[in-house]
């Protein structure tokens, strides 16, 4: 259940092809983050938590708008308040 290509540039309102390959970059290192933040290596514990879908696409957006002067421990701070009620307690 990720996210699919055409799903995350409607969110991001991109409609060429040129940054195709970087946002499907992007998606896969938004969802490592967000499993990482809820200490699963399951792809669908996250899909399947209540905000894990929203959380994935403001990570993207976030590193899609931020490319040159992304603040990590910033989104990283955002990923943990939207994910923590569906953090585990360890891996």
């Amino acid at each position: 259940m990720s996210i699919t290509l055409k799903e995350m540039k409607n969110y991001l309102r991109v409609d060429g092809t040129e940054d195709d390959t970087l946002i499907r970059s992007l998606i896969g290192s938004a969802e490592r983050l967000c499993m990482d933040v809820i200490r699963t290596d399951d792809v669908k514990i996250l899909y399947g938590s209540k905000y894990g879908k929203a959380a994935v696409m403001y990570a993207v957006n976030y590193m899609f708008e931020h490319r040159t002067e992304a603040d990590f421990k910033s989104l990283t701070l955002s990923l943990r308040s939207m994910l923590f009620g569906s953090r585990q307690e360890a891996f």
